[in-house]
């Protein structure tokens, strides 16, 4: 995901919200971070952004943009707008949040309990399609190395070994 200018440090303090802060990421770029210890079922943020048809989510994805999410069969979120905090939520491979759908909604929310400070991530939930392109840098001992959904984990753990590559 793309980051601000690195030369702000933090995020805009108006895109903070009640349970999280943004602002520089080891994992990549800026992050969101718990603001206090947070319980399990938690709803973090919202994800939102410019609602747009499969279609156009396509072209939007070929021009590569990174910030589209699925909102249903039809729709699909695009998040690269300024004003979608959850857009610097970073990917890992040993999530503390995920992704839930509510009425045309999306919800990142904690499914474990989160410690004040610690960031706040979830899965991405790529596909293999061209998944070399998009490594991942979550330092997680679960990390397979690429942001791929969990279900195809065993996947790209055998193409790892099979190439001699180290998740």
């Amino acid at each position: 995901m793309n980051a601000p200018n690195s030369e702000t440090r933090s995020v805009d303090p108006l895109m903070e919200t009640e349970w999280v802060v943004f602002k520089e990421s080891s994992i990549h770029g800026f992050g969101g971070f718990a603001r206090r210890d947070l319980p399990s079922g938690t709803t973090l943020v919202e994800y939102v952004g410019e609602k747009i048809d499969k279609a156009e989510s396509a072209r939007r994805c070929e021009a590569n943009n990174v910030f589209i999410f699925s909102l249903n069969d039809q729709y699909d979120i695009d998040g690269n707008v300024i004003w979608n905090p959850a857009r610097y939520l970073n990917h890992s491979c040993s999530p503390n949040a995920e992704a839930q759908y509510a009425d045309d909604h999306i919800w990142l929310v904690a499914i474990r309990d989160i410690r004040a400070g610690e960031e706040i991530t979830f899965n991405y939930g790529f596909d293999l399609e061209n998944y070399r392109e998009y490594p991942c840098e979550c330092g997680s001992p679960n990390c397979v190395g690429f942001m791929v959904a969990e279900e195809f984990f065993d996947y790209v753990r055998k193409q790892n070994a099979a190439e001699g590559v180290s998740s």
